[in-house]
Formats: structure tokens, C-alpha cells, sequence
């Protein structure tokens, strides 16, 4: 493992470098791997394993057409590379359990008869395990728990390996019956297109993913450029100023040169005027949200917002309703403005007849 500072705090990472593709694919030789669920991760997972060599299969119940179609149309076979969940998971060494986190704890029943001592349950979120009187997800004591948790959707997994790049992901291992554990762990994270894993527990990593979506990643967001843009248009300006200086000029310059050098090499890179303003209230408005965040991490650990999630999802109407909140969301005059700036871009500007 490579030992990097983070500011002083120095962490072990694994990378590709020193944990190779062919030591991956050695490790897990003997090993059938099934991936459960085709919706978000699955498909990532599953091609990037198919493509690096390694055997896997693909295991949903016949009944979910969709995710059953989109698995062949992506190349899986049925009665070889795709089969039915329970056939599937019985012979498999290791399960990658991938459907979302309130499927796990519908389908989860269908899962655990079937895991054989010996075998490795996989998970890329922490939410069913360690949320797990509520889920009711508790795998036997004769398995290994394990997890691999990359930092970013389905897509950007497999865009990534596409790419020739890997995706940072984090890494765990919650039991080790076989004393294999952390070794099947490295080299499924290496097999699924990850350039470093990074360690953390279950816990950790799902308090500070559920802290993050409903925090600085969307939620936060979201609401901080809905604040300024309703505060400029209530002083007079128009729709498309106020969503530049909100959303545009954030998504299509700054942040990125932040994710490339870092805020203070943006901060040093723009004008004067813009320093110092910013240097003077970035203090103001981290005191402002700092409680917020508090009382977020506090809901999550406490395992608040996994009932308000599991209740939500459960619904028989949870569809309807959040197609509805996303139309409100979308037909918002500042997400209508967004739409129109998005449209003058080059990539989407069609010739003139």
C-alpha cells in the first residue's frame, strides 16, 4: 500500500500500480462471480469484471423484463452469463449485491438461503448492513462481508475504464470468515475499473455518503443556487444574468479548475475584486450551513434519514410523487433558464437553414 499525506494525516492507499489487473485476476481465478441487480452499478461492475477477464455472471429474477432485456442487449446470455437470481447465487463464490438499497431489503430474502459457507457477500454502500434492524439485512456469520463503494454512478465507473482511467473507490471489509477477505476485496476493487481504493468501515462509508447527496454534493447545493438566483431576480435581474453568475459560470469554469489545482489556485487566478470578496465571506457562510451539517450527520447516524428513505421508497405511489417533485424542479424558471443557456453552447447549437 502506498502511504499518502492528506494534510498531515497520513492514509494507506491501494493503487493499480502496485496492486496489478493480472494479480486481481489470479487471486479470484477459482472464483464465480454473480452480480445481483442491473440498474445503476450493476451494469458498470458487471461489463468492467466481463472485460478485465474475470468470470461473472449476471443473476436477476426473469420477472424484472426490463433489467433482464438491458442485460442482454449488453451482452449477457441467457443460460450462461445470465440466469435466474436463486440458480445463480447458489453457485456462486462471491455475491455483488447491487440492486438499490431499498430493493436490498426486499430482495434480500431471496439472497441469504442461498449463500454457501465460504462465499463472499459484496455490497457498494453501507446502507443495508449497517442500517441493518432496519433493512433486516444480516448475513450469515460463515461468510465474508466486504465492500467496495466507488465514488461515482454507474456511468462514470464504466466511462472511466472505458477511458483508460480508473474511479477512486472505498474500500472495506466488515467480516472475514475466511481469512481471504481483504485480498477478495483489493481485487474486486481493481477488477471493477478502480484506480485507488481508499480504506474506511461500513459505517464511515455510509454516513459520509448519505452526509454528502443530501449535503454539498445535490442537496446543499441545489439549495444555495436556488437561494442567489431567487436573490438576484427579486432585485431585477434577468433570468439568464442570474442563472450565469448562479449555476453556468460554476459548472463551466470554476469548479473545474478547483477539481484540476485546488480552491486556492482558482482563488489566486481570478481577479482581485473576486479574492476578496470571497475571502471575506466564505467565513460567513460556512457559519451560517456549519449547523445544518451537524444536524444532517446527526440524522444519519442516528438512522433517521434511512427510515425517511426505506418509508419513501416503500410507497406504492413513491414514483408518481417523485416524478412530480423532479417537474417542479425542472419547469422552475431557473432550471427553464438553465435549459436555454445549455441550448446556445456550441456542442448543442444546430445550423441555420
Amino acid at each position: 500500500m502506498a502511504k499518502i499525506d492528506f494534510g498531515g494525516v497520513v492514509e494507506d492507499v491501494v493503487t493499480r500500480e502496485e496492486y496489478s489487473l493480472d494479480h486481481a485476476r489470479e487471486t479470484l481465478r477459482e472464483e464465480r462471480i454473480v452480480v445481483v441487480g442491473y440498474g445503476v452499478q450493476g451494469p458498470a461492475q458487471g461489463l468492467n469484471l466481463r472485460d478485465n477477464g474475470f468470470n461473472v455472471r449476471v443473476g436477476l429474477p426473469p420477472e424484472r423484463r426490463r433489467s433482464w432485456e438491458k442485460a442482454v442487449g449488453d451482452g449477457w446470455v441467457p443460460g450462461e452469463t445470465l440466469l435466474p437470481l436463486a440458480e445463480a447465487v447458489a453457485d456462486a463464490t462471491i455475491v455483488l449485491f447491487l440492486v438499490s438499497d431499498a430493493g436490498q431489503r426486499a430482495l434480500w430474502p431471496s439472497i441469504e438461503p442461498h449463500l454457501s459457507e465460504g462465499n463472499a457477500i459484496y455490497f457498494s454502500h453501507g446502507f443495508s448492513a449497517t442500517y441493518s434492524d432496519q433493512t433486516g439485512v444480516v448475513p450469515p456469520p460463515c461468510v465474508d462481508v466486504i465492500l467496495v463503494a466507488p465514488k461515482g454512478s454507474g456511468t462514470s465507473v464504466r466511462a472511466n475504464y472505458l477511458a483508460g482511467s480508473g474511479i477512486n473507490s472505498s474500500y472495506a471489509v466488515r467480516q472475514d470468515f475466511t481469512g481471504r477477505a481483504t485480498e477478495r476485496t483489493l481485487a474486486l476493487g481493481i477488477g471493477i475499473g478502480s484506480g485507488f481504493l481508499f480504506p474506511t468501515t461500513f459505517e464511515n462509508e455510509v454516513y459520509s455518503d448519505l452526509t454528502g447527496e443530501r449535503g454539498i454534493l445535490m442537496g446543499a447545493l441545489a439549495g444555495v443556487m436556488e437561494a442567489q438566483y431567487d436573490t438576484l431576480r427579486a432585485h431585477g435581474h434577468s433570468p439568464s444574468e442570474a442563472f450565469n453568475e448562479t449555476v453556468e459560470e460554476l459548472t463551466q469554469s470554476l469548479i473545474r479548475l478547483v477539481g484540476q489545482n485546488g480552491m486556492d489556485w482558482m482563488y489566486a487566478n481570478c481577479s482581485a475584486t473576486a479574492q476578496r470578496g470571497a475571502l471575506d465571506w466564505r467565513p460567513r457562510f460556512k457559519a451560517a450551513v456549519a449547523p445544518v451539517f451537524d444536524e444532517l450527520y446527526n440524522s444519519v447516524v442516528s438512522g433517521e434519514e434511512t427510515r425517511v428513505v426505506l418509508e419513501a421508497n416503500g410507497a406504492p405511489d413513491y414514483q408518481t410523487h417523485l416524478d412530480e417533485e423532479l417537474r417542479q424542479m425542472r419547469e422552475s424558471e431557473m432550471w427553464q433558464a438553465g435549459a436555454a443557456v445549455r441550448s446556445l453552447r456550441p456542442e448543442n447549437s444546430k445550423p441555420s437553414v
